[in-house]
């Protein structure tokens, strides 16, 4: 046999061995915590592997390759599949390195328009739609707002043009993803963003208090490296599987990479010395570029697992794998935003025998899980040896029509309170999870609970579930959620004034550390998690949004469900009726001349 049938023979055997691979890794879960990570891990390698080989293949023997018909579109494909595992890795991991290294394959992609010409064959023109979509996930998550504007208008043009040119195809389904895009960076871009949501030093860290928490102690410390992230909202604005309440809560979980808001690299490689511009056909792509992107000083991101609309079960099954594995003195992040209910709101109640309350199962949601483990509940806290109040109310992780497979009730966590817990839940029920502090099975958990309703000057002119959760946004964006509230809409020309927010702000968080940290009513629970700096941020902006919204005047009578609550309390002098807590909000609205939205007297 002939060089010149060897080479192309010996490419597409490793193209069908690696494809063979990625098949036993293509339905993998996409988060550190499933079931069999270790097997999954070992196959991610060898199918890495697999593609670094058959890469390294089609750039050694380009020219013998070419001759013997190699299409442009196949180096894309190959190009897109190892973009598609650095990203699958990064999911698993939340190894930035891995999201840079996704988005380094994925440029080169567009920059040297390895998919142009796919209007003669719908296979390659549907390969190039799944390409641009995976890269503006990945540029989505990456913040490169330019690039993602780019993209969506190719992205769009693409799909129109595929409906031209294939008129015998059925395109739906991209025009929605289209739409759901669209609508993303619409509700991501709506007002200015300056900072990143990632934690960074340049922002995040207030020399003023620096000292004072370098040198806080506590009985206990525990580290932060673990969270389960889930919301769910009808008709909330998501692009794939990734809503914008997870997508923000995603980034503020993360160290911003370079240090400095991210900084951008074209994508070259050396010969000879020499920049040489491989935007036509070479193939070769510089993934040594990424050393360049990321700040090797900088500690490892939390591990996260971002669900998207799991049945109780398998959310349970994340947090019992997630509780099994947390390192000693060490605490796991729980995040779930979605709608809530009551069973007593479905339900006819009976008295039972004892004269205690019961429910009739027979017209309750159907929840397998519930009723299976409800036995372990059966004597939790209450000294009558009810357990129902811990199963009365619950949250909706999925549309209603799946049943009760969807229903998460409170009693549900108890069982993982045996470890570290802090939880966040954010839904117009969050006040049911009340009845967990002090139901802990060995460790008090630390609650935010969100508002039952939200609060806006105009709320007519907002929608949430085009804009995500008001809570949420306090807590990932707190000045932009404080603007949202009152109805400003910082813009580019807006910049000095924002620069001013931003620093009494900033102020204003540096002295409430100081504070929390020198406090001696600060409570062991929120001791505990303050040297960590993405809980102790989340802390910070708690105590912000919390005064915010109790201040705030301009809401409907029925106050106590537009404020949050936080289990176990705080010290009194960070509430929002302290000095150093409302003269900061006082001077925030004084600023923005809103001023006479809050009492700042009562």
């Amino acid at each position: 046999m002939s060089i010149e049938d060897v080479v192309p023979k010996t490419f597409h055997a490793l193209v069908e061995s690696a494809e063979r691979k990625f098949a036993r890794v293509r339905d993998a879960p996409l988060h550190p915590y499933a079931g069999s990570g270790a097997h999954y891990g070992h196959f991610f390698h060898k199918v890495f592997k697999a593609y670094m080989r058959l890469w390294k293949y089609q750039q050694e023997n380009r020219v013998r390759l070419v001759e013997s018909g190699l299409q442009r579109w196949e180096i894309g494909e190959i190009s897109s599949r190892i973009g598609q595992l650095y990203f699958s890795q990064y999911l698993r991991t939340s190894e930035a390195r891995f999201l840079f290294e996704a988005y380094i394959f994925y440029e080169a992609i567009f920059n040297r328009k390895y998919f142009e010409g796919s209007s003669k064959d719908r296979g390659v023109r549907f390969k190039e739609l799944r390409f641009y979509a995976r890269y503006l996930m990945v540029s989505l998550i990456l913040n490169h707002k330019e690039m993602v504007k780019l993209l969506v208008e190719k992205f769009t043009e693409l799909v129109e043009d595929s409906k031209a040119n294939f008129r015998g195809t059925n395109f739906k389904e991209w025009k929605l993803v289209v739409q759901e895009i669209v609508q993303f960076t619409r509700a991501d871009t709506a007002i200015l963003n300056i900072k990143p949501l990632r934690y960074c030093a340049m922002f995040d860290s207030h020399a003023a208090s620096l000292p004072y928490v370098a040198r806080f102690n506590a009985k206990r410390l525990l580290k932060f490296q673990d969270a389960v992230l889930t919301s769910y909202h009808r008709n909330e604005v998501k692009f794939a599987e990734l809503t914008l309440d997870t997508f923000r809560m995603l980034q503020c979980l993360e160290w911003e990479p370079s240090g400095s808001f991210y900084q951008r690299h074209p994508i070259e490689s050396r010969e000879n010395g020499n920049l040489s511009d491989h935007s036509v056909a070479s193939g070769l792509i510089d993934i040594n570029l990424v050393a360049d992107m990321v700040d090797p000083t900088l500690p490892s991101n939390p591990k996260k697992a971002v669900l998207y609309r799991p049945s109780a079960t398998q959310l349970i099954s994340v947090i019992a794998t997630v509780c099994e594995g947390l390192p000693p003195d060490s605490v796991m992040l729980i995040y779930l935003s979605a709608p809530g209910d009551s069973v007593t709101d479905n339900t006819s109640q009976i008295k039972s025998l004892d004269g205690s309350s019961k429910f009739s199962k027979s017209n309750a949601p159907s929840c397998n899980h519930h009723e299976q483990n409800n036995f372990l509940c059966q004597n939790h806290v209450t000294m009558n040896g009810d357990s129902s109040q811990y199963f009365e109310n619950y949250l909706w992780l999925g549309p209603s029509r799946n049943g009760g497979s969807n229903c998460l009730y409170p009693g549900d966590i108890i069982p993982f309170t045996r470890r570290p817990t802090f939880m966040i839940i954010d839904s117009d029920n969050s006040h049911a999870f009340k009845v967990l502090h002090g139901a802990e099975r060995g460790e008090p958990t630390a609650l935010f609970l969100s508002p039952q309703r939200p609060s806006f000057k105009d709320p007519s002119g907002t929608d949430m579930a085009q804009n995500g959760s008001q809570f949420t946004f306090f807590l990932t964006v707190p000045l932009r959620a404080f603007c949202q509230l009152v109805g400003f809409n910082l813009s580019n020309d807006d910049m000095d004034m924002y620069n001013d927010l931003e620093n009494i702000v900033s102020t204003a968080f540096s002295e409430w550390e100081k504070i929390l940290c020198t406090s001696t009513s600060l409570d062991l629970v929120w001791a505990q998690l303050l040297s960590d700096p993405f809980l102790r941020r989340l802390i910070l902006r708690f105590i912000f949004c919390r005064a915010v919204l109790t201040l705030f005047r301009l809401r409907e009578s029925g106050g106590r469900q537009y404020l949050p609550v936080c289990i176990p309390e705080l010290p009194s002098i960070v509430s929002p009726k302290s000095k150093a807590v409302q003269s900061s909000i006082s001077r925030l609205a004084n600023h923005l001349e809103v001023a006479d939205c809050f009492n700042f007297h009562e």
